[in-house]
């Protein structure tokens, strides 16, 4: 089977390049088409496959600024025209989808969501002031162009990461979408014996979506103490004005976070992920989440306070303030014995990688089977 890969951009290893990684563990054999490469910033297994890139990874300094050149990217991946293949399998949270496929050829786009800037968080990344109204002309070129290339004509078959991705594509493209959950690395990630520690665990990537200003005032409320994680563009500012209970660690190996997973009170998950791998991983080791219950957490988080007999994960709460998340930490405190280690790891599993290479084989054999009539 000849089969062709699909990507934005390689430029590290994050939830879309995971997924990209078992893809390729599954097709070592494929051709990968992605708009600009970075070599030595994703896995050994992605750096293996013969790698195609369009001509804006060839700009000079493009590995620290290709994403100013988002105006150029749909232009750029409908410069690549795929011809040849048994089946075409993109990887997408922007352009890739956008590929061109020959007649004939299923295209199957395994969508992480419709581009989130120009759909569901225009305002996180754009405001409402004048950068806002600036970018008003190109937001709705993009929008455009995103329904356009998302077709029947171009897309064969759309497959979703959450329901809440399901519902935007059926919102934005007009195009249904069955669930496939990405995969976890849950094997890597194990529980420790004994009590856990009294501190809360906060992963964070340090844009406004994330919203750790959120947990930063709610636990300048609380007292209790709080660990964070991670690093970005805020993260300087935020750690400036942090109040004394809350202890940054900055950037941390990946042991050193399962360690600080298996060993923390809970983690407090204050924003709306597209799924939120994160989530997943503090319950492979059997940590308790606290969760706003929206986005991918409402498929990955059993709710202590929701409908359902299933044995609870976490608590999650609906109002996005430090109220809210202050109120949802309080219920978890008056209820933490309820919470069983092992009906919280066996969640995890449920998000498992070899899960997940069943289920897109599956997938990807249906598409085939589609097109073929």
């Amino acid at each position: 089977m000849r089969i062709a890969l699909v990507h934005d951009w390689l430029t590290g290893m994050r939830g879309g390049e995971r997924v990209l990684h078992e893809l390729a563990l599954l097709y070592p054999q494929a051709d990968l088409y992605t708009l600009v490469h970075v070599p030595g910033t994703t896995s050994a297994e992605i750096d293996r496959l013969r790698i195609r890139v369009s001509s804006l990874s060839k700009l000079p300094h493009v590995a620290r600024h290709y994403r100013a050149l988002l105006p150029l990217f749909p232009w750029a991946i409908e410069r690549f025209r795929l011809e040849g293949y048994d089946v075409v399998v993109s990887v997408s949270h922007a352009v890739a989808k956008g590929i061109r496929v020959a007649p004939g050829i299923p295209h199957l786009c395994y969508c992480l969501t419709p581009m989130r800037y120009v759909w569901d968080q225009v305002d996180a990344y754009l405001g409402r002031g004048v950068r806002r109204a600036l970018a008003a002309p190109l937001v709705s070129y993009l929008r455009r162009w995103d329904r356009r290339s998302a077709r029947p004509e171009r897309v064969t078959r759309f497959i979703a990461i959450s329901s809440a991705v399901a519902d935007r594509i059926r919102r934005h493209y007009g195009r249904t979408a069955p669930v496939v959950y990405p995969p976890v690395d849950v094997d890597r990630i194990q529980p420790r014996d004994g009590k856990r520690e009294e501190f809360y665990l906060l992963v964070g990537g340090f844009v406004p979506y994330k919203r750790e200003q959120l947990a930063l005032a709610a636990f300048r409320a609380l007292g209790a103490p709080l660990v964070v994680v991670g690093d970005g563009p805020t993260r300087k500012k935020l750690a400036s004005d942090a109040p004394s209970n809350v202890r940054f660690l900055g950037r941390v190996s990946d042991s050193e976070l399962a360690e600080l997973y298996a060993s923390c009170r809970a983690l407090v998950y204050p924003q709306e992920e597209d799924f939120g791998i994160v989530a997943v991983e503090a319950q492979a080791a059997a940590a308790p989440v606290i969760a706003f219950g929206r986005g991918g957490a409402a498929d990955t988080v059993v709710p202590i306070n929701g409908p359902g007999d299933s044995m609870p994960t976490g608590v999650c709460f609906d109002d996005p303030t430090p109220e809210g998340l202050l109120g949802a930490v309080r219920l978890f405190e008056s209820l933490e014995d309820r919470f069983d280690p092992k009906a919280i790891r066996a969640q995890a599993e449920r998000f498992s990688a070899a899960r997940f290479r069943r289920e897109i084989s599956t997938a990807v054999n249906a598409a085939m089977a589609l097109e073929r009539g």
